[in-house]
């Protein structure tokens, strides 16, 4: 599956630094439900994760396809991105949005690795995906904003030093549209815990460092606005966009996986005295998952080459993330078929892969409201919810 040869150095890099994290590396994660901090410490060396970054502030200027093409190598290779991806897809809330000052003060540091932006503060346990509806407020005090209020599945906020929040800065009921009144702020976690905010980890099915957080009076200075007050659901969409093509890069990579995983062993295993992938009741689901993964992928790329043009995305975006997480959960169920009993072996990593790839079905936003929003904005049908 090739990719566009100006990417070819990038993703070499990529390969030989995930050979240092083979499967065992992995496995241990898994078992201990510990953050790879060697990895995520090895990719910000390699400068792969300030990609986005412009050069002038020590990243590399690259734009979102290149971003999506080392999060599909990365996972492509067995390794998870999982515990980096949003230091990727934060990124443009922050590019686009962010002040001068603020991008000044920020955006070395995270190039550099010094800090880390990796957490992503927008879902509630009221709300799930419905972002208008959420409660946590932030109300303004003089040269500071007090947040009151609580998220859910907000991943890495114990391994990330920012964290890009969204909160209420003007009721709902006092406001004309209810994608209005909500606003982003950029805040140092760092200052934050034990001041009013309570980190508290979900232990799940996989390894994804995830947690719920808790804000009791937390004061922040005002100047961690991002942009203007009030609108900052216009702000995170950006935000969501990248973050669905960049997921679904990581499922094109995963299905990759999949397939070449299962292709080696029908080639390998042998029973009834000759190679299982000899039969075409083992080859055609291989073949099958290949062409699935394949087209999802085309699909892919365009969204990230529409999102680089400044070009609507949202409807490749949302396309790319349904296509590329069915067909690499198809891929996963194809491989442990493939693999009989030794796919829920631990040492051959398909299980593990298999829990993990399962997740981008629902996160970061679930199938259904995907065609939702396909059948009400792009096939003008009648709002369903």
């Amino acid at each position: 599956m090739g990719h566009d040869s100006e990417h070819d150095a990038v993703l070499e890099t990529v390969r030989r630094l995930c050979a240092g994290f083979p499967g065992e590396y992995w496995r241990a994660r898994d078992r201990e439900r510990s953050y790879p901090t060697e990895f995520v410490q090895a990719l910000t060396e390699a400068g792969l994760l300030g990609v986005l970054i412009p050069e002038s502030y020590g990243g590399s200027g690259l734009g979102l396809s290149a971003a999506a093409a080392i999060l599909e190598e990365i996972h492509a290779s067995g390794c998870n991105a999982a515990a980096v991806h949003a230091q990727m897809y934060t990124m443009g809330t922050v590019l686009r949005h962010g002040s001068q000052a603020q991008k000044s003060q920020w955006l070395p540091k995270i190039a550099s690795g010094e800090v880390r932006l990796q957490a992503f503060g927008v879902t509630e346990p009221g709300a799930g995906t419905d972002t208008t509806a959420i409660t946590t407020q932030a109300v303004r005090r003089g040269e500071s904003y007090v947040i009151n209020g609580q998220k859910v599945w907000i991943s890495r906020a114990e391994h990330s030093d920012l964290m890009i929040l969204l909160a209420r800065t003007t009721p709902r009921d006092q406001t004309t549209k209810k994608t209005d009144g909500l606003s982003v702020f950029l805040l140092d976690m760092r200052e934050a815990v034990g001041r009013g905010l309570t980190i508290k980890p979900i232990r799940t099915m996989f390894n994804h460092a995830t947690t719920e957080l808790f804000f009791d009076d937390l004061e922040i200075p005002a100047d961690c606005l991002i942009g203007e007050e009030g609108k900052g659901f216009r702000y995170i969409l950006d935000g969501m966009n990248a973050e669905r093509i960049l997921i679904a890069a990581e499922c094109i990579g995963d299905g990759r996986w999949f397939v070449d995983k299962a292709r080696a062993y029908a080639t390998n295993r042998v029973v009834f005295g000759r190679p299982i992938g000899q039969n075409q009741g083992v080859q055609f689901p291989i073949a099958r998952a290949y062409a699935q993964v394949r087209a999802a992928k085309l699909m892919t790329y365009e969204a990230a080459a529409r999102y680089e043009a400044g070009e609507g995305a949202g409807e490749e975006a949302n396309m790319a993330k349904l296509l590329a997480s069915e067909a690499s959960w198809a891929a996963a169920d194809m491989c442990i078929q493939t693999h009989g009993g030794f796919g829920f072996a631990e040492e051959y990593d398909v299980e593990r892969k298999f829990r993990e790839t399962r997740l981008y079905q629902v996160a970061p936003i679930s199938t259904n409201l995907i065609l939702a929003y396909l059948a009400e904005h792009v096939l003008g049908l009648p709002r369903s919810y």
